[in-house]
Parts: structure tokens; C-alpha cells; sequence
């Protein structure tokens, strides 16, 4: 017998925002501890070069494998795009900007 949906749907695709500007995209299933430790310095080799990081966008409640492929299918997406998915899921308060994208050299 399998795992309970539940469990199974516990991954998220994240996007961070970079200090330069650009966007990582990555996925985890607590993406607050996934965050703690791009800060940290021990996350992806791109993030450690390019901090602070700020948190723009998250797609919780996928499966292992979905996450993987919605991260594959942003990482495919043009900058414009991933900026108008991020202006998308802002809240109201939250700053905007442009930036230049820098996901298709992360993982």
C-alpha cells in the first residue's frame, strides 16, 4: 500500500531573489529551512556568490516529481515570464523591481 496523498504532496518549487537581482529556482520540502541554508552559505554554489536572498515565490502541496518538472518548466521561462509569475503571487505591500535572470545556470 502506498503513502497517503498527503504525504506524498509535500514538495515546493521556490524562486529567490538574488542581490544582483537575479532569480534562482529551486525545489525542497521545507522551504523555509531550504532558505535558512542558502543565507547560511551552505545551499546551492550559485546562491552563496550572489546574497542576500529574498523569497518571491512559492508553489507548495506537489509531488517529488512534480516539483522537479515545474522547476524544469520555470527555469525554461524567459525572464518577462518569471517576473510576471512572481508580480503575479506578490502581496500588496511587497516591493517590485526588474531584475535579470539567472536560473538557467542554478539548480
Amino acid at each position: 500500500m502506498g503513502r497517503p496523498a498527503t504525504a506524498r504532496r509535500r514538495w515546493s518549487v521556490y524562486l529567490l531573489r538574488c542581490g544582483d537581482g537575479s532569480l534562482y529556482t529551486g525545489v525542497a520540502v521545507d522551504v523555509a529551512a531550504r532558505l535558512a541554508v542558502h543565507r547560511a552559505g551552505r545551499g546551492a554554489a550559485y546562491t552563496r556568490s550572489h546574497r542576500p536572498l529574498e523569497l518571491v515565490h512559492v508553489e507548495p502541496g506537489l509531488t517529488r516529481s512534480q516539483a522537479l518538472q515545474r522547476e524544469a518548466a520555470i527555469k525554461r521561462l524567459s525572464r518577462a515570464a518569471k517576473e510576471r509569475l512572481v508580480a503575479r503571487r506578490r502581496s500588496p505591500g511587497q516591493r517590485s523591481g526588474a531584475s535579470r535572470c539567472a536560473t538557467e545556470n542554478s539548480r
